[in-house]
């Protein structure tokens, strides 16, 4: 039997909106120019997503640089500023415990990207429009 308030992919609700909130928070910061970093400050970053463990102590934030910039200098300048980010998440989000971040280069819209190249290959394309027209012919 599984619990009502988990989602399809094992994480509650409550998992799912604390992060979503840590989320908003470390955008705000990035978006404002709060963090004195010169590579911070010469890139936009996009925080995609916040996974938060179930105990609540650790965030791992996917991150991406807008227009494909530097990733790992971001990276590298994320992770220098961690101690900062984490006290701002603490006094911004009220929580228990302030959460330990962990920042890491969000791959998924590269993946997305390689599938949808996948789909367009031309044996691919031939393939699914086969399959189309023997659909089409059965109704």
């Amino acid at each position: 039997m599984a619990r009502r308030n988990e989602s399809s992919e094992g994480r509650s609700v409550r998992l799912l909106r604390v992060g979503e909130q840590v989320r908003h928070v470390l955008s705000d910061i990035l978006m404002r120019g709060d963090v004195h970093d010169d590579t911070l400050a010469s890139h936009s970053v996009s925080v995609t997503e916040v996974r938060m463990s179930p105990d609540l102590r650790h965030a791992t934030a996917f991150v991406m640089p807008l227009l494909g910039g530097d990733a790992e200098a971001v990276l590298k300048a994320l992770r220098t500023n961690t101690a900062y980010l984490q006290g701002e998440v603490a006094r911004r989000v009220n929580m228990k415990y302030a959460a330990r971040l962990k920042f890491l280069l969000d791959e998924s819209f590269a993946e997305g990207s390689h599938i949808d190249s996948l789909l367009r290959a031309p044996h691919v394309a031939q393939d699914l429009s086969g399959e189309a027209d023997e659909a089409e012919d059965a109704d």
